[in-house]
C-alpha cells in the first residue's frame, strides 16, 4: 500500500529541457517509474530524437515535441497539439533554463532579459497553459527546477540568481492560487551534480573541484540519478499536501556555513 502512494505509471510528465543533463535525469526517472515522457527541447529536431530514442531504449514510452518555451504562441500550440496526440498532461517539469556567467557591472542588459525570459518567464508561461486542464480535471502535478541561487548569491551569476529566486516566488504563489484545485506547485533545488557539462572541472586539484567536495557535507558531487526520488515524490499521492515547497537535493549545502580552511 505504501508503495502505491509513489505510482506515476501511466502518468503523462512533460519535462522541458529534458534532451540532456538534469532534466535528463529527471525524466528517466519518472519514465523508469513508468510515466509515459513528453520530451522538450528547442535548439534542434535531431537532438529531440536523439533523445526520445535513448528514453525508448531503456524501455520508457516517449514523444518528442520542438517548441520554444519562451514563446506563448509556440507553448499554447504544443500543449493543445500533445494533449491531442499524446493525452491530459498530468505532470510538468519546468527544468528547460540558461545561465550566462557575466558579472552584473559587464552584462547586456539584452543578455539579463534573455536568461529571466527562459527561466522565469518560461515557467509561468508553460504553466499557465498545462494548468487550465488540470484544474478542469481538479489533478495535477507542477514541479518547477529551481537552484540553490534561489537561496544564495555567487559571483557571475547575477541574472540566473535573479531568475532562480524569482522562480523559487512564483511557485509559492502558484501553489496559493491553485491547490484550492487539488493541484500540487513545488520546486526542486539541485545542487551540484556530476554531468558531463561538469566532467571538465571534475578533476582532482581543480580549483572549483575541491571547493565543492570542501563545501558539501556530503563531501563529494551528486549523481544525476539522486534527482529521481524527488522527482517522484512530487509527482505522486505521497505529495498530496505538500504545496509551495522547494525541496533542496543538495548533499547538504545550504545545511550548513562550511568548513574553516584549518579543517580537513
Amino acid at each position: 500500500m505504501a508503495l502505491d502512494l509513489f505510482d506515476i505509471k501511466g502518468k503523462v510528465a512533460l519535462v522541458t529541457g529534458s534532451t540532456h543533463g538534469l532534466g535528463m535525469a529527471i525524466a528517466k526517472g519518472l519514465g523508469k517509474a513508468g510515466a509515459t515522457l513528453v520530451v522538450n527541447g528547442n535548439s534542434s529536431q535531431q537532438k529531440i530524437d536523439a533523445a526520445v530514442k535513448a528514453y525508448k531504449s531503456e524501455g520508457m514510452k516517449a514523444f518528442g515535441y520542438r517548441f520554444n518555451v519562451a514563446d506563448e504562441t509556440e507553448v499554447m500550440e504544443a500543449v493543445a497539439k500533445i494533449q491531442r496526440e499524446v493525452g491530459p498532461i498530468d505532470i510538468l517539469v519546468n527544468n528547460a533554463g540558461i545561465i550566462k556567467r557575466t558579472p552584473l557591472e559587464e552584462m547586456e542588459v539584452a543578455d539579463f532579459r534573455q536568461v529571466i525570459d527562459i527561466d522565469l518567464v518560461s515557467p509561468f508561461i508553460v504553466s499557465k497553459h498545462v494548468v487550465k486542464s488540470m484544474i478542469a480535471r481538479k489533478q495535477g502535478k507542477i514541479i518547477n527546477i529551481c537552484s540553490m541561487m534561489s537561496e544564495l548569491g555567487r559571483d557571475s551569476v547575477g541574472a540566473y540568481a535573479a531568475a532562480k529566486g524569482g522562480l523559487k516566488m512564483l511557485t509559492k504563489n502558484m501553489a496559493t492560487e491553485w491547490a484550492k484545485h487539488n493541484i500540487q506547485t513545488n520546486g526542486i533545488g539541485p545542487g551540484y551534480f556530476a554531468t558531463s557539462q561538469t566532467a571538465p572541472i571534475r578533476v582532482e586539484g581543480h580549483p572549483f573541484n575541491d571547493f565543492i567536495i570542501n563545501r558539501t557535507p556530503a563531501a563529494k558531487w551528486g549523481d544525476p540519478d539522486d534527482l529521481s526520488g524527488a522527482a517522484i515524490f512530487l509527482s505522486s499521492k505521497a505529495s498530496d499536501f505538500v504545496n509551495g515547497h522547494i525541496l533542496y537535493v543538495d548533499g547538504g549545502i545550504l545545511a550548513t556555513i562550511g568548513k574553516p580552511s584549518n579543517e580537513n
